[in-house]
């Protein structure tokens, strides 16, 4: 898709592949089973986790020639 002009933010818990796969813009997932969330945590938190995960995402969408954090 990054080819085609389409900018493209990989969450994944499994940063290893996306990077031996070629992805630009890795966004760190909280976990394989629940990548956006966590299951354990009180549902204010939960809330609060997803919405930085979605942000991070976002941003690495805004920036041209993102990296890993």
């Amino acid at each position: 898709m990054e080819k085609a002009g389409i900018s493209v933010a990989q969450v994944t818990a499994m940063t290893p592949v996306a990077k031996a796969v070629g992805s630009n813009r890795i966004v760190q997932a909280r976990g394989i089973v629940y990548p956006l969330g966590d299951a354990e945590l009180p549902a204010n938190e939960e809330k609060d986790l997803r919405r930085r995960i979605v942000q991070q995402a976002l941003d690495a969408l805004a920036t041209e020639g993102w990296t890993t954090p």
